[in-house]
């Protein structure tokens, strides 16, 4: 391999060869081959360089990529190609000897510029291949977000999204081809939206407002946002839980007996670096947990239909267990023997027999033992009284 990255990542604008940097013209200048999707290799012109297309889905775009090893290679990407861009991609694919990035201004530049909102408190969201439900986490009245689609067909495709969910007084600032001879920008209703023809590429300011619910910020999420056949931690109890898992930025969560995915769902929703197992016995709260994933946006969960210990053999090992289903001794033993020391478990425990299981190993390995009682208030003949729920043993340990 030469001294000299044989690969760069060129961030390219509606602008074309006009709107690159002199030393991004000098990359193009002395190319081999060129490769990026069809769009973006119309706004060159030709440079000698043979052209190589980029083919759908990105992915396989990768073997053509590692065969042009040792030719002068520029890889074409929107704008800033780290920031929702194919920069990342290639980053993980290839050394860091093979390649050299150019970026350009990101979309989400230009778009706050043409808007005159604040980028720090922005939301941005690449959406071209990911849901719409992405947004549901942070949807709520006032907020401000940018938002990379796939087409102008998802323009409407978000409008209904947003009606649905009860967000449809919301603005959108529909802006094509920014940057270039093309760029036009329109504010519209959702009704316009629905209504309208919208040209590829096209990016859209959302400004939030209606009287959807907004989902707090704050662990021990509504019971009502779940879909559940009565299998679920419920919200206080949750809470508590996800204090005691005390999610870290990057760590993956095996969530064994998963229910309705709620703890899985809601760890995923603490920061957009976590993932999340769920394992799950049931086939009909396997789907039940993947639809609550996909309602709420998470769709970094893995649902395994299983039970544990048997389904845990061969997956990628986590930084955090909770159990909150199928717990007993075998289970306790198993991850004790198999994970690694350092893996932080939380385990609740309704049954006296549970609850023996967990007193007998915070003999055996100390942590925190906890015990949870909860009453809530309810009618009592004409009055008022208390009526409590079954207490929940909670015990956390580092192992």
């Amino acid at each position: 391999m030469s001294e000299s990255p044989w690969l760069t990542v060129l961030g390219l604008g509606e602008g074309g060869f006009d709107g690159l940097s002199p030393s991004g013209r000098q990359v193009l200048d002395r190319a081999e081959v060129i490769m990026g999707p069809p769009r973006h290799l119309s706004l060159l012109p030709e440079t000698g360089a043979e052209r190589v297309e980029w083919p759908a889905p990105f992915s396989d775009g990768l073997p053509i990529l590692k065969g042009l090893r040792g030719r002068q290679t520029v890889v074409l990407a929107s704008g800033d190609p780290f920031w929702f861009g194919a920069g990342s991609v290639i980053a993980r694919n290839f050394d860091a000897g093979e390649w050299a990035a150019l970026p350009g201004q990101s979309t989400f530049s230009l778009a706050a510029a043409r808007l005159g909102w604040p980028l720090e408190s922005t939301l941005t969201f690449g959406l071209h291949a990911a849901p719409l439900t992405r947004l549901r986490p942070h949807l709520a009245p006032g907020a401000h977000a940018i938002l990379l689609l796939r087409d102008g067909k998802a323009v409407a495709e978000l409008a209904r999204y947003l009606t649905e969910t009860g967000f449809a007084d919301s603005a959108l600032h529909v802006m094509q081809a920014l940057g270039g001879p093309r760029e036009n920008t329109r504010t519209v209703t959702l009704t316009e939206a629905l209504l309208g023809t919208f040209d590829h590429p096209v990016c859209v300011g959302l400004e939030v407002s209606g009287a959807g619910p907004a989902l707090s910020k704050a662990s021990g999420k509504p019971d009502a946002i779940f879909e559940t056949d009565g299998q679920i931690t419920k919200r206080p109890i949750r809470a508590l839980t996800l204090s005691a898992l005390a999610p870290q930025r990057g760590e993956h969560l095996w969530d064994i007996g998963g229910g309705t995915g709620s703890i899985s769902i809601e760890w995923l929703m603490c920061d957009p670096t976590l993932t999340a197992t769920s394992i799950e016995p049931r086939a009909d709260r396997v789907e039940r947990i993947r639809r609550n994933a996909d309602a709420l946006g998470q769709d970094r969960l893995n649902v395994i239909h299983g039970t544990a210990p048997a389904a845990l053999d061969g997956l990628e090992f986590p930084d955090v267990v909770f159990i909150g289903g199928g717990l007993d001794p075998d289970l306790l033993h198993w991850l004790h023997q198999h994970l690694p020391s350092g893996t932080r478990l939380v385990a609740n425990a309704v049954t006296l027999e549970s609850e023996a299981t967990l007193a007998q190993w915070h003999e055996k390995l100390g942590g925190e033992l906890l015990r949870i009682e909860l009453a809530q208030s309810a009618p009592l003949g004409p009055r008022r009284g208390w009526k409590s729920a079954y207490p929940v043993v909670q015990w956390s340990v580092t192992l």
